[in-house]
């Protein structure tokens, strides 16, 4: 299939028409305003990325499991950290959209700049075009008005001929003498506004050429720009993704280390009192000095703690598995 090409397209019969041109000047204009769209899109962007960021990284300052010991302060530790890492991942991101920004918008100026050189040379050559085409059909009208006129004069001097008298002769051979002369002259005239139009529609078809080529290279250009720009910005989020996903992956891992008897034993030995409790009470007569045995049978202080309960889990809750072969963690629900 033939590839489309704009300077095979946008033509018109009607010599002074310039809506193949006006198509295409429209058609880059919608084109400026797609990539101005798009920049006010990544701006909307950079400001959601750059205000979620810097919440993280204040979310990550709050006072966060400060009470906790051993495994489980790591945790929290590790968590709040992370936390501010894709915070600040956030904000690194916005920034390099901002840098995407620019490029855009110096592409778009660029090619703004080529436009008005074109566009002003196109349009100058329409204003030639149109007042010369004015000019040579006025000259043509005069033209053609001189040549009745002259065709009328000679028509009355031929029929003239042996009736008037000399003197009228005179007077017709005259007036047909200068409506000739005036005829030759509109003739003179006209061809050279002819040859005018013909030298100025010749260069206003190669600018037309010229202008058609610039503008499907600025339109190729402009696609495969905003393509690309949309392309790097997907995968800028995505791999911002990546990222995060990386930092709760810390998260994970450390959660895993969490050990429930450590942080149990660590507690006891960081805060311990004792292993002896306090003696019973015994009951001790006024009189005679005599104590008495408890009637309350206490038994032995068994110094072995029993095994921990087993967390239970509800239907609805998650149950969390350990790092897999993969080097992911993850979530199963049942």
């Amino acid at each position: 299939m033939k590839e489309s090409r704009f300077s095979e397209n946008f033509w018109s019969t009607d010599i002074t028409s310039t809506v193949g041109y006006d198509n295409l000047i429209q058609h880059m204009n919608d084109g400026r305003k797609t990539c101005k769209e798009l920049e006010d899109f990544i701006k909307q962007r950079i400001s959601i990325e750059e205000r979620y960021g810097k919440d993280l990284v204040s979310l990550s300052k709050k006072v966060c499991g400060q009470n906790e010991l051993n495994t489980l302060k790591r945790a929290f530790d590790v968590f709040k950290q992370q936390i501010e890492n894709v915070g600040l991942s956030h904000i690194q991101l916005a920034s390099s959209l901002r840098e995407e920004i620019k490029k855009l918008e110096d592409f778009r100026e660029k090619q703004k700049d080529q436009r008005k050189k074109i566009e002003h040379s196109m349009e100058n050559l329409h204003k030639q075009k149109t007042m010369c085409y004015k000019k040579t059909m006025d000259s043509k009208k005069t033209y053609e008005q001189k040549c009745k006129e002259k065709d009328e004069v000679e028509q009355m001097l031929n029929r003239s001929a042996g009736v008037s008298n000399s003197k009228q002769q005179e007077k017709l051979q005259a007036k047909a003498n200068q409506s000739k002369q005036s005829a030759e002259e509109a003739d003179r005239l006209y061809q050279q506004n002819v040859t005018t139009l013909e030298k100025i529609h010749e260069d206003w078809q190669k600018e037309h050429i010229k202008t058609c080529e610039v503008l499907e290279k600025q339109d190729c250009e402009r696609i495969h720009g905003i393509r690309n720009a949309m392309w790097v910005h997907t995968n800028q989020l995505s791999q911002d993704c990546v990222t995060s996903d990386e930092m709760y992956e810390e998260i994970r891992k450390v959660l895993e280390q969490c050990n429930i008897q450590k942080d149990l034993d660590f507690f006891v030995d960081l805060k311990r009192t004792g292993d002896i409790p306090p003696a019973f009470i015994l009951y001790e007569n006024y009189y005679n000095g005599q104590r008495g045995v408890s009637s309350l049978s206490r038994a032995p202080v068994n110094p072995r703690r029993m095994p921990l309960p087993r967390p239970e889990s509800s239907e609805c809750e998650p149950q969390y598995a350990t790092v897999g072969g993969n080097g992911n963690s993850f979530v199963r629900y049942q």
